[in-house]
């Protein structure tokens, strides 16, 4: 069973396919914390970029924010939807490839999944399994959970999932995480959060999605839901994408779909022991498939499940 699952986070999606960039992947750092700090040193979250040289920045660990372009995206989520298209622009912005100087002006703004991908990207194409993950972190503000994405990747060397989060600078910043192998109990998973939240055991209120509109409780819990299960099935989907029949249907749903997610949810609690079953509702559940997306709709997805 376990060589059944490792092989299945050998496999990429569109989103972590390597393509040409495969050898260039394998060439870069083993040492996976040595591999997510080069990778933090190529990429400006977008709040970061927001918030300028202050706060997490203040002492320009990520960059002077003056530098950056004003003609720039500020946020480029929309277009680097991909490990091999953030990696073709940071060759297009600075040719020497992933480097630990690149200036501030030669980074791309993204957020953590694309973090996640790049991550699990590189290191599907080194051999080494890994999945990313979609949850809620509560290291970043006292009381809350804001939603995010971290990763997990197999030590064959020490025979377990080991979780990191190379999404900043933290340890380095005194945040003592331990971001390169994540004590369990420091991430909310969707799934826990969902089931919390449900149970009535945590105030829904301190779960948060970033949309800007204070979106919280189940609201966010049931994006991150989705995200984790297409995840752990080796689709990362990104954030604008949803499962067409809840799309803005939130309101609409009823208890019985509550209880239907509530399932799903305990499976993927633990991901690997219920792995056959997460891939039987993954190969005959149509409505947790059928996304809609900026481009695609209701009208175009009708019917379909």
């Amino acid at each position: 069973m376990r060589n059944k699952i490792l092989k299945h986070y050998l496999q990429t999606s569109t989103y972590t396919y390597a393509g040409t960039y495969r050898e260039y992947f394998r060439s870069l750092p083993d040492e996976v914390a040595k591999l997510g700090r080069l990778v933090c040193a190529q990429v400006i979250h977008r709040v970061t970029l927001h918030e300028g040289n202050t706060n997490a920045n203040a002492k320009l660990q990520y960059g002077d924010m003056t530098k950056f372009p004003w003609y720039r995206m500020r946020c480029e989520d929309d277009i680097l939807l991909t490990a091999a298209a953030m990696t073709t622009e940071l060759f297009r912005l600075d040719e020497r490839g992933f480097v630990p100087d690149r200036e501030t002006e030669n980074k791309i703004v993204v957020t953590c999944r694309y973090v996640s991908v790049l991550m699990s990207a590189i290191l599907k194409a080194k051999n080494i399994p890994c999945r990313s993950r979609a949850g809620f972190a509560p290291y970043f503000q006292p009381e809350k959970s804001m939603d995010h994405w971290i990763n997990q990747y197999w030590s064959a060397e020490e025979g377990r999932w080991v979780t990191i989060d190379a999404d900043g600078f933290y340890d380095e910043n005194g945040m003592n995480l331990g971001q390169y192998d994540i004590a369990d109990g420091k991430f909310d998973y969707a799934a826990k959060a969902w089931l919390d939240v449900r149970s009535g055991s945590v105030d829904g209120t301190k779960f948060l999605y970033a949309d800007g509109l204070g979106t919280c409780s189940l609201k966010a819990a049931i994006r991150a839901l989705f995200y984790d299960f297409h995840a752990l099935m080796n689709d990362e989907i990104s954030y604008q994408f949803q499962p067409c029949y809840i799309d803005n249907k939130f309101e609409q749903l009823t208890e019985q779909d509550f209880k239907e997610l509530d399932g799903l949810a305990r499976l993927l609690l633990s991901p690997d022991e219920n792995f056959d079953e997460l891939v039987h509702i993954w190969e005959t559940k149509k409505k947790y498939r059928i996304m809609n997306s900026p481009l695609v709709g209701d009208y175009d997805n009708l019917g379909r499940w």
